[in-house]
């Protein structure tokens, strides 16, 4: 348990939690949202408070990093910060993002997205837990050890970033070309969930994607439906065949070769994922809020949402969308698709697999061009390390409960980066609920977490020191 030294970074954490709260408030109301080019000033108006914060704290080397360049004029900003000075402790590399998703539907939310409100334990803003919320997390764990013991029982580099949300491909590129700076013996990542309230969770898997646009065009300006209609190919009619034909009714994919490389989880890990509290009609109506949950037959829905591909429309934009009615044949159109990668799938395969498949659908009339969003593996961190073990104990000592390991459905890319890159694992200690409403209306962090974070974080960094 926490020993007289612990306690000490610990007393100062719970002694500023009003503090801690009020100035993630603060981070919460800068609108970062990194896919709006119009909110490039308040993304690096995030990026500058992180930093001046990091220097506040005792780090050292901190540093604003400009990513923007020709290619990508709106690339956002990573911040980085280090200190060093625990000679013969091990080095962890701390990652989180402080750039948000759009917040509409705007009249869906019961307070204003950027101005944070607290209600019934939670505090609700648009990136409460994805992603500043737990960040902060980090940065007020630092503080807490800091500012009570002077130093740090570990190494610690941190690297944060702008452009999760838009495909994280700044930082990506950046720890390709700059492994020295970024050398560490593992990595922190604070941006899961636990698996259900109070149950101390880590992530130890998440699947991969391929997030594409297919722009469709068929005439070379928008025309009028009474006059041409019947003669001119409409791009709309175009994009809800093919998209009709990547999966059938029990939503197999159809793409030829989809599923040749797919990893099965080890019985073991299904023998975990069965003793896990999960109760599916509850899910059904209170996370999902369907009728009736689909998906493939003969996959229970952890299996299918943890370790089964995927392939999803996020929306069709195209033609006229506006209240009222305009009959016009749209000269173009695209559809958001993605698909949710497992393990062995070869992302470059599989968009290769995607765009011939697409290709061959298109009807005639019609010009395709697939553009790629985000593109990133699968990857299940092994538990048999003394990272994830150190991780599992102190979750284990603040939740006073016994630690569950869980895979995710969603995707970080740079975990993988952090495996292939720098060769290190990641340990995966998020703080999130499954109703925190990520990149939805009313998203959420529930505040006891918030302090349970930092705590957990605390305690870790001590057991490993």
């Amino acid at each position: 348990m926490a020993t007289a030294t612990s306690s000490t970074a610990l007393n100062y954490a719970r002694d500023n939690q009003k503090r801690f709260l009020e100035e993630l408030k603060d981070l919460l109301r800068i609108p970062s949202i990194s896919t709006l080019e119009e909110h490039n000033k308040d993304t690096e108006k995030a990026a500058q408070v992180c930093a001046d914060e990091l220097k506040r704290i005792g780090f050292e080397h901190v540093e604003i990093i400009p990513t923007a360049n020709k290619e990508r004029p709106n690339a956002h900003p990573l911040v980085y910060a280090d200190w060093l000075h625990a000679a013969g402790k091990p080095t962890v590399l701390c990652y989180a993002h402080y750039d948000v998703q759009p917040a509409e539907p705007l009249d869906e939310w019961k307070s204003p997205p950027f101005e944070p409100t607290e209600r019934n334990h939670n505090i609700y803003a648009r990136g409460a837990v994805d992603d500043k919320g737990q960040l902060w997390m980090q940065l007020k764990a630092f503080e807490s050890l800091m500012k009570s013991e002077g130093k740090l029982p570990i190494n610690v580099r941190v690297i944060l970033e702008g452009e999760e949300e838009v495909g994280g491909e700044s930082i990506s590129d950046y720890v390709k070309i700059r492994k020295d700076k970024l050398k560490a013996d593992f990595a922190l990542v604070t941006d899961t969930e636990l698996f259900a309230p109070d149950l101390p969770t880590l992530c130890v898997g998440l699947r991969g994607l391929v997030y594409t646009e297919i722009e469709a065009q068929g005439a070379a300006t928008d025309l009028h439906s009474g006059i041409y209609g019947g003669a001119a190919p409409n791009p709309l009619f175009a994009l809800i065949e093919i998209v009709g034909k990547l999966k059938d009714a029990n939503g197999k994919i159809l793409i030829p070769g989809f599923y040749d490389q797919v990893k099965e989880p080890t019985k073991a890990e299904l023998d975990a994922w069965k003793r896990l509290p999960f109760d599916e009609e509850e899910y059904r109506k209170k996370e999902v809020g369907s009728n009736v949950l689909t998906g493939e037959p003969g996959y229970s829905v952890l299996y299918r949402t943890w370790a089964r591909p995927t392939l999803e429309v996020h929306g069709m934009p195209g033609g006229f969308t506006a209240l009222g009615a305009k009959t016009v044949i749209p000269a173009r159109a695209s559809a958001k698709v993605s698909m949710r990668l497992v393990p062995d799938q070869d992302p470059d395969d599989i968009l290769k697999k995607y765009t011939d498949y697409v290709t061959k659908l298109t009807p005639k009339g019609i010009k395709i061009n697939i553009k790629v969003h985000s593109k990133g593996p699968a990857c299940v961190v092994s538990t048999d390390n003394k990272y994830v073990k150190a991780a599992t104990e102190a979750m284990h000592e603040i939740f006073a409960k016994d630690t569950v390991y869980i895979r995710s459905g969603g995707s970080i890319p740079i975990v993988s980066d952090f495996e292939n890159e720098l060769k290190i694992p990641s340990v995966m200690m998020g703080m999130g609920l499954p109703d925190d409403n990520l990149h939805a209306p009313n998203e959420k962090f529930h505040i006891p977490n918030f302090y349970r974070g930092i705590d957990s974080i605390i305690r870790f960094f001590q057991i490993l020191g």
